[in-house]
């Protein structure tokens, strides 16, 4: 390299103007534990008390449920606010649906009639269902009717052959 590429790379690396030496260590950027203070610090202003004995938390958006096992919940009614905290599990509503069926309240009655429709569409003429559930399904039909025929006809014809024998 020549000298006047090593000057413009100097230049760029001071911190202050001409005749300042040069940076010598990295600059240290701050880890979660200070986050995790501040937010703490801005809760405790907000006057978040701690609930305990929570064993589940369950939050219902569109079809698909973010739950939460053994959370930390903390709520300030005042300022309508709420802090759930641990590790989330994203999960569809159909997977968790016969855990949670109690815990839903009428808002979420909505979502149930709304997964209940994208369930019968999935299976609009029983695709998955197994062929001797379908065969019963058939022999429950009640036939149609022929026009100009009734039921007493084919008995009596039955009856004829009957006592004809």
């Amino acid at each position: 390299m020549n000298r006047e590429k090593l000057m413009k790379m100097a230049n760029t690396v001071r911190t202050g103007g001409k005749g300042t030496v040069r940076r010598k260590k990295k600059a240290v950027h701050k880890t979660n534990t200070t986050d995790d203070k501040k937010l703490q610090s801005t809760l405790k202003r907000v006057g978040v008390n701690s609930i305990p004995g929570i064993e589940e938390v369950n939050i219902f958006k569109d079809d698909v449920v973010i739950q939460f096992i053994n959370p930390k919940v903390q709520a300030s009614v005042a300022a309508n606010t709420w802090v759930v905290s641990g590790t989330p599990q994203t999960k569809k509503l159909q997977d968790i649906l016969p855990q949670i069926i109690s815990q839903l309240g009428p808002d979420n009655l909505d979502n149930l009639k709304k997964l209940a429709e994208q369930f019968q569409k999935q299976v609009p003429g029983g695709a998955d269902v197994p062929a001797t559930i379908q065969e019963e399904d058939d022999d429950d039909d009640v036939p149609e009717l022929v026009v100009g025929e009734t039921f007493e006809t084919p008995v009596a014809e039955e009856a004829v052959k009957t006592t004809a024998s």
